[in-house]
């Protein structure tokens, strides 16, 4: 039996980023560059004013102060997306907006609050230093520098990085597609009418709505009986896809049939079985480039197994350098007892302390219990030899949402 970490590591290995896409600038918005972007231009193209006031010569205003201003008269203006100002003449400023080009000659700018406009003429009450206020062409790019690495992902700055380059388009990892296999006699989907001991194929929601999550693209297959032959068709199936998550059927009951099924659809078993608490019937295989998961089919089971195992081989599909969700550091709302021998995920709500986070875990921690999974902001790991932890204990926690929860 494999340990958390162990199986971790082994499924991760086995996902790969999968193509690439080129897509308009603001359809790669949270995507991962396929490559770097090189600067087209130098950013910002020009010197420019980044105040409003007074294009100057430093030299010529070395004395000013407030009791002693320097007068000079006013000569031309620069706009923002006006024409080209004309050069500075000696013993001279020019009005200068934000934005503005800088004219030749001059090389500060002087704050409008920091004068006095009488007429024609200024009194500059300040000093100032040699590049105060102005904004050099190149200062945050050239032409040709990389603007954005490979892997960096695609939030609103970086879209405003790329749109002053007069990038229309980016390359992104592909988003991989998902095939979804939920397996089990019981199952029905929404909507079916109700038939003696049957059940709706919750898990085939949930699970899709994981993989849109984590950006990827679910193909929720039809439900498969519990009969090898329907099973193994069914994978096969679902092999044709990026990546396979079947649901159920992988324990030890005589019904269970899906390692079996893998096996005659020519997948090659990796492992069966994680030292963990819930899901530890989880099996991985790999049929060529395709991973395949196999998930218990308790719905709570199937969440956590998938966001420990699933989510972070599809954001390392697509790009992410950091596929892994963040790991915190929490205090035990209240004590527990439970039974040693396997590594627990344990459902929790955060709020926050003046110590830090504090997890209140689920009053429900059974594997079936679908309403524990409602404001989950972490799962909390309790290591496999804790029987007895007591409130006010620190633990790790894998980060699920933003906290503190509702």
């Amino acid at each position: 039996m494999k340990s958390v970490d162990e199986a971790r590591a082994e499924i991760l290995a086995a996902f790969e980023p999968i193509g690439v896409d080129r897509v308009a600038l603001l359809a790669g918005l949270g995507r991962f560059l396929s490559g770097d972007v090189l600067a087209v231009s130098d950013a910002p193209p020009f010197d420019n004013s980044a105040m409003d006031g007074y294009a100057v010569r430093h030299g010529e205003l070395l004395g000013a102060t407030r009791e002693r201003p320097v007068v000079l008269p006013v000569r031309g203006e620069s706009r923002a997306g006006g024409p080209t100002p004309p050069a500075l003449a000696p013993g001279s400023v020019m009005r200068i907006f934000t934005g503005a080009p800088m004219p030749d000659g001059a090389d500060a700018v002087v704050l409008q609050e920091d004068t006095t406009r009488d007429g024609d003429l200024v009194h500059v009450r300040e000093a100032p230093r040699a590049s105060l206020n102005v904004r050099r062409r190149g200062s945050d790019l050239r032409a040709g520098q990389r603007a954005l690495e490979s892997h960096a992902r695609l939030s609103p700055g970086e879209l405003g990085v790329l749109a002053s380059q007069d990038v229309a388009s980016v390359s992104v990892f592909r988003r991989p597609r998902v095939a979804i296999l939920s397996t089990g006699d019981e199952l029905r989907d929404i909507g079916e009418p109700p038939r003696a001991g049957s059940i709706v194929n919750s898990n085939a929601y949930a699970l899709a709505a994981q993989v849109l999550e984590a950006g990827g693209e679910p193909w929720v297959l039809p439900p498969c009986r519990d009969v090898l032959e329907e099973a193994t068709a069914a994978i096969r199936a679902g092999l044709r896809a990026d990546v396979l998550v079947v649901c159920g059927g992988v324990s030890v009951g005589e019904y269970d049939v899906v390692r079996d099924a893998l096996v005659e659809a020519g997948v090659a078993l990796e492992f069966w079985k994680i030292k963990m608490k819930p899901g530890k019937p989880v099996a991985f295989a790999r049929a060529g480039r395709v991973p395949v998961l196999g998930l218990p089919g308790n719905p709570v089971s199937a969440w956590v197994t998938f966001e420990l195992f699933v989510r972070p081989g599809l954001r390392k599909m697509l790009g992410d350098p950091r596929p892994e969700r963040p790991r915190v550091r929490v205090l035990l709302g209240a004590a527990l007892t439970r039974s040693a021998g396997r590594t627990e995920f344990a459902r929790a709500r955060l709020t926050l302390g003046p110590d830090g986070p504090i997890a209140h875990l689920s009053s429900r921690q059974g594997s079936g219990s679908l309403p524990s999974l409602v404001h989950v902001d972490a799962l909390v790991v309790i290591p496999a030899e804790r029987e007895t932890l007591v409130a006010g204990e620190w633990l790790d926690a894998v980060l699920l949402t933003d906290y503190p929860s509702r």
